[in-house]
């Protein structure tokens, strides 16, 4: 009997379902869907410093990097049915072999431990257009390995995937809401077949219980086809605004993905493979999939409702730091781009043995002040003052207890674990929304303090504030964590 495995004494044992990629965007959300079937959960994560908290009470979480001569035993162990989620297209170079060589040793690994199905989420591209982007063509290189395993394979070809978060949406949702006019290169013609990500999910699941044999290719989409240019527009018209677009076939994928940087979510590095893959078509051919799953896709202007819907639930749900790919987390990151925000992280390092070290974060603001260039906060307050904000007159309650809902100069409490972390709202006078966040993530050799930025901007003007204040920002928030390190020693008595 498929997906059933005996210990030696007849006992039966419950059999897993290993979700690669599970800190990714599709693998967030694929977790929690898969919790009604009869499977032990468990996933991946290249540092489990950063796994998901709220999937801690039913699932397993491993950290591995797919690197030849890893040992993979423990990661494939009682693994019947494994999905392949992994990507590396936010590589700086390199992004085809390294997916290559992943492929294989998961191949290898998954081989030698008896897994019964690997299932594959994969892209759409046109069957007759010989001309592939490098992404797309390792895409598809990634499915010719998997099925060289000789595990049965379910690829799934995607076509625009469309969700709250999910990179495609991004670009349309930033492009609309910043700019009132804009100009337009070839590539926003080309056909796709959007589908929503809640339907993505479903053939997913669906997939894990699929009574079929052998390797099966299905190739997904939503109930439209519709060009870039024409999400564009149906987002605007979900949004009741008025938008302008100007073609100007001469704008290269380089220079696409460059102005993709600056006004999307988006990198310049990820935008410029995004943008060679839609350049050719992704539309379905083979309607196969209808007659396997029970999955009705939903069309574009159904979509674009449900991802508005859903945006502020998925912002309350998900953790600042879990927004950025674990690539992206480091020592001192400054100014990435997450959904429609932007994201400045900084990072100190402790040891284990220094007590409270979250105490001067605690203490912060009021008299205590912001731990660095206090003048420029001053000069900050009074220039909100002068335009109706509430400045830094309100100072803070107590400096020895915080609540959710204090306020704190021109921040407010919005999210406080004693010990742990703080996250402010500002309430100051600024062309969008900001938030500051402090996190201790504890490790098994160290502790690291997250500080994190948070800037939601409302429209040009508020990506215009950002970039004018981008040399300053760095100056004092990476000056403040460093003064926050020198407190936490300084309260601990160490010189």
């Amino acid at each position: 009997m498929l997906f059933k495995q005996f210990l030696r004494d007849g006992s039966e044992t419950t059999p897993v379902v290993l979700v690669t990629g599970g800190t990714g965007y599709i693998g967030s959300q694929l977790i929690p869907a898969l919790r009604g079937l009869p499977y032990r959960i468990r996933y991946t994560a290249r540092n489990v410093e950063y796994k998901r908290e709220q999937f801690a009470k039913y699932t397993e979480v491993m950290e591995a990097n797919f690197t030849e001569g890893a040992d993979m035993s423990e990661t494939f162990k009682d693994v019947k049915v494994a999905f392949y989620l992994m990507h590396a297209l936010s590589e700086r170079k390199g992004f085809v072999a390294m997916e290559e060589r992943v492929a294989k040793v998961f191949a290898k690994e998954a081989a030698k431990a008896g897994v019964e199905r690997i299932i594959y989420l994969g892209g759409l591209v046109n069957p007759v257009n010989p001309e592939l982007s490098a992404h797309m063509e390792s895409r598809l290189r990634v499915g010719e390995i998997l099925r060289e395993s000789g595990i049965p394979v379910i690829e799934f070809r995607a076509s625009v995937i469309l969700g709250s978060g999910s990179i495609s949406f991004e670009i349309v949702r930033a492009l609309v809401e910043r700019l009132p006019i804009m100009v337009t290169p070839k590539w926003v013609s080309m056909e796709a077949q959007p589908i929503y990500v809640e339907d993505v999910i479903a053939y997913l699941v669906q997939s894990v219980e699929l009574p079929l044999e052998g390797d099966h290719i299905f190739e997904i989409g939503g109930k439209d086809r519709v060009s870039y240019l024409g999400l564009m527009e149906a987002y605007a018209s979900e949004r009741n605004l008025k938008r302008y677009f100007i073609r100007i076939p001469f704008l290269t994928p380089f220079l696409s993905s460059l102005w993709l940087s600056f006004v999307t979510p988006v990198y310049a590095r990820v935008g410029r493979k995004l943008i060679e893959s839609i350049a050719t078509p992704s539309v379905v051919y083979n309607k196969i999939a209808k007659t396997h799953f029970l999955v009705d896709p939903i069309g574009v202007k159904a979509a674009i409702h449900k991802c508005l819907e859903r945006e502020e639930e998925v912002l309350r749900q998900s953790h600042w730091v879990d927004t950025l790919s674990e690539h992206d987390i480091g020592d001192d990151k400054t100014a990435l781009h997450y959904k429609n925000r932007i994201v400045d992280v900084h990072t100190i390092t402790l040891p284990l043995f220094l007590p409270n070290p979250f105490g001067p974060i605690e203490r912060i603001g009021g008299k205590t002040g912001w731990y660095h260039l206090n003048f420029l906060w001053e000069i900050r307050g009074a220039m909100d003052v002068m335009i109706g904000g509430v400045g830094l007159r309100r100072g803070r309650p107590d400096v020895h207890e915080t609540k959710v809902g204090d306020t704190i100069d021109w921040w407010r409490v919005e999210a406080y674990e004693p010990g742990k972390r703080l996250r402010l709202i500002a309430e100051m006078k600024v062309p969008g929304r900001a938030w500051l966040e402090f996190e201790l993530v504890e490790g098994d050799n160290s502790r690291k303090i997250v500080q994190t930025v948070v800037f939601d901007p409302l429209g040009l003007w508020g990506l215009i504030y950002w970039y004018a204040l981008v040399p300053i920002h760095w100056i004092l928030f990476k000056g403040m964590l460093k003064n926050i390190k020198k407190a936490i020693y300084a309260q601990a008595d160490i010189r």
